[in-house]
């Protein structure tokens, strides 16, 4: 049995070697293109609704496949360990936007948007961020005025995963006036007057996942699209964080881990002086450290998933927060170690460290940054 699958099932095992499978014959031929092409990685995204991942997390019942977090961080550990782009557009859509629908819609609601997004025919992002509310996030100015019928929204959301190619956007906004402390989540469509897809960012890394602007001019949305209660998008969105930082965990691991794979295969294959550059303690140092430190990433994200499975969510907000933080910076000093090792080919496309490198830096800012998780942390654990 592989160090990898002492946590796992046979069903997870297996899982784990068909995503093993896809990803180094089907995503990982295509990751640099993508990067240099910065497109969506529509091929990955097809075959991957047939392999049951955009659902994975949804019930049977709408077209998922009914299996749970921990299943989720397998396919982000093993596709994130070869493009971090098609590991992020496909888990936006599995965790972000279908995990909503499934823990927070009506059976009215689940049926009517479900099946298209697990499918891969209907793309969806989560728009939260703003101009002025990243970390500091209930400060948004996005506002949605209940009128006959349904509500106008008013605002913009801006560094939305998946906005450029979206279907539908899930839809963070205040309720009523500016001071008001209720929050609402609303799905919005793709072609809804009053709804515009703004710019698409250039970024540094996961630039094959596509990351744009939204914006919403007395944009009309209907009764049936509100997604819980009008006061219960605080509720949903903080919910959302935890499994969302251990998804992310995920790919830092996954991320920590390619870079390491790289960096051992190059170690062995280089000559200086004579002998593999493998032989040098120098190097075997930067390998044993990165490999210490991605299975202990791995084993921590991993036992958060199977807390949240267990349905036991009171324990997972800090763990989560500790999984995002202590990944991120795994990731972070793995790929930049892993460039090392490489030198001057590190720092060239023609292997895929330095895009491995570029994609780390964003899991140190995303889903919360390492500052935010610190202090969050810190605030936790010096309660009395």
């Amino acid at each position: 049995m592989s160090t990898l699958d002492w946590d796992l099932t046979d069903e997870q095992r297996m899982l784990r070697e068909m995503l093993g499978r896809f990803a180094r014959e089907e995503v990982a031929p295509l990751a640099r293109e993508l990067d240099r092409d910065q497109r969506f990685p529509q091929e990955a995204w097809t075959r991957a609704a047939e392999l049951g991942l955009l659902g994975i997390g949804a019930p049977e019942a709408y077209g998922g496949a009914g299996l749970g977090l921990l299943e989720m961080v397998l396919v982000a550990e093993e596709i994130s360990a070869v493009c971090v782009s098609t590991s992020v557009t496909i888990l936006h859509q599995a965790d972000l936007v279908i995990g909503r629908f499934v823990r927070h819609a009506t059976e009215e609601q689940k049926q009517r948007w479900l099946p298209a997004l697990c499918d891969g025919s209907a793309i969806g992002c989560l728009a939260m961020t703003e101009h002025g509310a990243g970390t500091d996030v209930f400060s948004m100015r996005t506002r949605a005025q209940k009128v006959d019928g349904g509500y106008v929204l008013n605002g913009s959301k801006t560094f939305i995963t998946n906005a450029p190619v979206a279907d539908v956007a899930l839809v963070y906004a205040r309720m009523g006036p500016a001071d008001s402390k209720s929050f609402a989540l609303l799905a919005v469509e793709a072609g809804s007057e009053g709804y515009e897809k703004g710019k698409k960012f250039t970024k540094m890394g996961w630039r094959g996942s596509p990351t744009g602007e939204l914006s919403f001019d007395d944009c009309f949305v209907p009764d049936e699209n509100l997604i819980g209660g009008e006061d219960e998008g605080r509720g949903i969105l903080l919910h959302g964080l935890n499994t969302e930082r251990v998804v992310i965990a995920a790919e830092c691991v996954g991320l920590a881990q390619g870079a390491l794979d790289v960096a051992r295969r190059y170690a062995a294959e280089r000559h200086q002086f004579g002998q593999p550059i493998g032989n040098f303690q120098l190097i075997q140092a930067k390998l044993a450290d990165m490999y210490a430190e991605t299975e202990a990433a791995r084993a921590m994200t991993r036992r958060a998933a199977a807390i949240a499975d267990a349905g036991r969510a009171a324990e997972l907000k800090d763990l989560a927060a500790a999984c995002k933080l202590f990944g991120a910076d795994v990731a972070m000093r793995a790929t930049t170690e892993a460039v090392q090792v490489l030198g001057g080919y590190g720092y060239v496309d023609e292997f895929p460290v330095e895009r491995f490198m570029r994609d780390a830096k964003l899991m140190q800012i995303g889903g919360g940054t390492s500052e935010i998780m610190r202090s969050m942390l810190g605030r936790s654990l010096a309660r009395p």
